[in-house]
C-alpha cells in the first residue's frame, strides 16, 4: 500500500496532481488481500491511488521541463537546441523512461499479488493447466494411441512449447480487454498507453518462468538429455515475449472498436494451437502443410525453445522466417496502437 495513501481512500484526477511523488516511491503491502480488479472496489482504489502517485510524477515532469525550457531560453542558449529551435534535456528523457518502466514493474506485481492473494493454492494454479494438458495428450498418443509425431520423452516434447503456448494464449487473450477492464485508469491516469498492455506480457511472462520447474522436473524424472542449444532458451523467451507484445497492441484497440473481435481473437487462437507445432513437431508436418509453419512465427519460437532436448527440431531458417514474422506484428502492432490510441480514449 502506497505510504501516501494511508489516510486518504479519495482519488485525485490527474488533471490536478502535483510532482510530490514518484512510482519509484511507492510500497505494496504484501498482506493486503483486495480481491479481483474487476469486482472489488477496495482493489480498484488502491490502484487508483497507485497509479495517481504515478500521474503526479508526470505531471510535475512536465511542469519542471517547461521551467527548464523557459530558463534555458532567457540564458541564451545555455541548453542544448534541436533542430526545431526547441531546447532538449535528455536527462528529462530517461527519467520518464525509468518512471514507465518502474509503473509497469509496478502494475506487474499488483497484478500478480491480486491475482493470487485470495486464492488457497496461489502459485500452482500457474502450472495445474499446462500440466493437465500434457498428462492427457501424453496418455492419448502414447497409451491409447501409437505415437507417430514427437520425440521421446514424449511429455517433455509435450512441455517445451505448451508451458510457453500457455504464457502466448494467457496474454493475448487478456489483451483484448486491455483498455475496457480499467475504463476509469485508462482515461484518468497520466501513464504511456501500451503499459495497460505491457503489463499483461509481463505478469503472464513471470508465470511462465515460474512454471517451469515443473519441465525441469519431467526432465530429469524421464532422464532427457540437455545440449548445449539449451542456451538459446533466452533468445526464445525474448522473441516471444515481443511476438506477445505486438500482436497485444494490435488487438487491444480493435477491441474498443470492434466488441466482436474480442470472441474472434479467442476463437482464432484456439485454432493456431492446432495449427502450431505443439503436440507435434514441424517437420511431422506433410509435405502440403509446412508452408503453414513458415507463416506462423511460432513454429520457430517453439523449435527455439526444444532445442536444448531435442537439438533435430532446430531448424534455422525456421528461426529466421518466426524472426521476420515477429518483427513485422510488432511493426504493425505499434503503428496502429499509436494511431488509434486518440480513438480508443473517445469511445471509453
Amino acid at each position: 500500500m502506497l505510504a501516501s495513501a494511508v489516510g486518504s481512500s479519495s482519488w485525485t484526477p490527474a488533471s490536478s496532481l502535483s510532482a510530490k511523488t514518484g512510482p519509484l516511491d511507492l510500497e505494496l503491502s504484501a498482506g493486503s488481500k483486495t480481491g479481483s480488479v474487476e469486482g472489488d472496489t477496495g482493489g480498484t482504489c488502491l490502484i487508483y491511488q497507485i497509479l495517481a502517485a504515478g500521474a503526479r510524477a508526470l505531471a510535475g515532469r512536465r511542469n519542471r521541463r517547461e521551467r527548464n525550457i523557459s530558463a534555458a531560453s532567457a540564458a541564451d542558449g545555455s541548453g542544448k537546441t534541436g533542430q526545431n529551435g526547441c531546447v532538449t534535456f535528455s536527462s528529462e528523457s530517461r527519467s520518464a523512461r525509468r518512471r514507465a518502466w518502474s509503473s509497469l514493474w509496478l502494475l506487474t506485481r499488483r497484478d500478480l499479488k491480486v491475482r493470487y492473494s485470495t486464492s488457497l493454492l496461489g502459485y500452482l494454479w500457474s502450472i495445474l493447466d499446462p500440466l493437465l494438458m500434457s498428462l492427457i495428450y501424453w496418455f492419448i498418443f502414447t497409451q491409447v494411441f501409437s505415437r507417430s509425431v514427437g520425440e521421446a520423452p514424449y511429455i517433455v516434447f509435450l512441455l517445451t512449447a505448451l508451458l510457453p503456448w500457455v504464457w502466448f494464449n494467457g496474454a493475448v487473450s487478456d489483451s483484448t480487454r486491455a483498455f475496457l477492464r480499467d475504463v476509469k485508469l485508462v482515461r484518468s491516469v497520466a501513464l504511456p498507453r501500451w503499459i495497460w498492455v505491457g503489463r499483461i506480457v509481463c505478469s503472464k511472462g513471470v508465470e511462465f518462468l515460474l512454471s517451469l520447474p515443473v519441465l525441469v522436473a519431467f526432465a530429469i524424472a524421464t532422464g532427457a538429455t540437455v545440449g548445449w542449444q539449451l542456451v538459446l532458451f533466452p533468445l526464445a523467451v525474448l522473441m516471444l515475449a515481443t511476438l506477445t507484445l505486438g500482436i497485444g497492441l494490435l488487438v487491444a484497440p480493435l477491441v474498443v472498436f470492434f466488441r466482436d473481435f474480442e470472441r474472434a481473437t479467442k476463437l482464432i487462437l484456439r485454432v493456431l494451437f492446432y495449427a502450431s507445432p505443439i503436440i507435434y513437431g514441424a517437420a511431422d508436418l506433410p509435405e502440403f502443410a509446412r508452408p503453414l509453419a513458415w507463416l506462423n512465427p511460432l513454429s520457430g519460437i517453439f523449435a527455439l525453445f526444444r532445442a536444448g532436448f531435442f537439438p533435430d527440431q532446430l531448424d534455422w531458417a525456421l528461426v529466421g522466417a518466426s524472426a521476420l514474422g515477429t518483427l513485422v506484428f510488432l511493426a504493425v502492432g505499434v503503428l496502429v496502437f499509436r494511431r488509434s490510441t486518440g480513438g480508443v480514449l473517445k469511445e471509453l
